[in-house]
């Protein structure tokens, strides 16, 4: 597939470095000589320097050939137009990253699908609302929704007090028959490899496990899972960026109470207005006496979103030490990302991670749906809707010859989710949720295309 990356910022390399070790063909756009030719020196792509929004730089791209045009730059304008211009020219598909969530949250409204732009996205609103349901699931380290909630995966570390522990997941299914649940990753404590559970698979202490739940099932883990599931209620952000911003107005509008500290004055004294159910405090976040101040031992989580990620890591340490039962931190360093366990911190978020990921199921042949990689694992989940004349319509799970590197963790029909066992028959226009390792992708896409 010939991609067209226009950016080649955090976010545009990031996203060029995850495609090339896919093998697609890819080519990146920029106006900044360092910063093409420190991607051209590290990936396998081809660099053009110039404007996106340039008629002959796109065509010197072979846009007309290109089957998706995604425009990642830092400026919002040259992202729409060069997506419509990219259209005009022959892009298959185009996508725009952008900073004005108004956009999306009127996509429909103002049709930007009838400029030639197929899909809007912004790394800032995907990393709030991703802090917004780390905090709804708290207990649990990764989470992932899938259709509103039909299918949620949910990731979490297993202690000695999780009743399955030194169980295979065959004995775990015969004692909890009516669970609402099923593993479909598994990582061993010290290691980086990735396991797809079979029958025979024995869970173990200190395990990182990934679990598919239907609606109810979060709440039967919990207590299986050894944890002690506590209402999170208020909340402190450190960082009135526009992922701060965000986080808060969501956290607000969804009745947490809410402390957002942010150094800079003028910025505060905006966030005041704009958010009148916040309390906005003026001060710098890594202050001890500050945060003393503002009662952090009382908050029941701790948010760090500021643009240093040292800042967000050494202030959610200093939170846990406080008391903080949920920390989570906003890193750009793909390196501090491997870490979060180790380090103390709950966890760790990437906007580019998740943008990458909101974009990587343009690439999966089959009708792929939704799509997003494990955290910290080699393993992704993938959303794929059925077709009638699809490899797997009308089969049973237990007939299927699917990879063992693979597994069918849970299936919507009619807008409701189940964890589907092997009598489960597969129909046209269900959506089935795969865990698979990179090595079998292209084998289980086969079965929906």
């Amino acid at each position: 597939m010939k991609i067209i990356i226009a950016g080649a910022g955090e976010v545009g390399f990031h996203l060029a470095k995850l495609l090339s070790y896919e093998s697609q063909e890819i080519t990146l756009i920029d106006t900044k000589k360092d910063s093409l030719g420190y991607a051209g020196e590290h990936l396998d792509i081809r660099t053009i320097k110039g404007d996106a929004t340039s008629i002959s730089i796109l065509r010197d791209a072979r846009i007309e050939t290109a089957a998706l045009f995604i425009a990642v730059t830092s400026s919002e304008t040259t992202n729409i137009t060069a997506c419509v211009l990219a259209k005009q020219l022959g892009a298959k598909r185009t996508i725009a990253r952008i900073s004005n969530t108004e956009f999306i949250d009127n996509k429909e409204t103002v049709g930007f699908s009838k400029f030639g732009i197929d899909e809007l996205i912004s790394p800032e609103s995907l990393a709030a609302s991703e802090i917004g349901l780390l905090l709804n699931q708290y207990g649990f380290n990764d989470t992932y929704e899938f259709e509103g909630g039909a299918l949620t995966m949910l990731g979490l570390r297993l202690s000695r007090t999780a009743t399955f522990v030194d169980k295979t997941v065959k004995e775990a299914a015969e004692i909890y028959p009516e669970l609402n649940f099923i593993p479909i990753a598994i990582q061993r404590l010290g290691t980086q490899y990735t396991i797809i559970p079979r029958g025979d698979t024995i869970f173990k202490e200190g395990d990182k496990v990934v679990f598919m739940t239907s609606k109810h099932g979060d709440e039967e883990l919990f207590k299986l899972s050894g944890k002690v599931k506590v209402a999170i209620k208020n909340v402190m952000v450190l960082g009135g960026s526009q992922i701060g911003f965000q986080t808060a107005k969501e956290l607000c509008s969804s009745k947490f109470n809410v402390k957002l500290v942010e150094s800079k004055r003028g910025k505060a004294e905006e966030l005041a207005e704009d958010i009148p159910n916040a309390l906005v405090i003026c001060g710098d976040g890594r202050n001890v006496d500050i945060l003393d101040e503002e009662n952090i031992s009382d908050m029941d989580a701790f948010i760090a979103v500021t643009g240093n990620s040292e800042t967000n890591i050494m202030s959610c340490l200093l939170a846990k030490s406080k008391g903080v039962k949920k920390t989570i931190a906003l890193v750009e360093n793909m390196d501090y990302y491997q870490l979060s366990q180790s380090i103390g911190i709950d966890t760790l978020i990437n906007k580019k991670l998740l943008a990458a990921n909101n974009i990587f199921r343009y690439i999966r042949k089959g009708e792929v749906v939704a799509m997003t990689k494990l955290t910290n694992m080699n393993a992704e989940l993938l959303e794929f809707v059925v077709k009638p004349n699809s490899k797997i319509t009308n089969k049973f799970i237990k007939d299927l010859k699917f990879p063992k590197s693979a597994i069918i963790g849970g299936a919507i029909r009619d807008g409701n989710g189940s964890i589907p066992l092997g009598s489960f028959k597969i129909e046209a226009g269900d959506r089935v949720v795969v865990c698979c390792l990179p090595r079998s992708i292209s084998e289980v896409e086969r079965f929906f295309a």
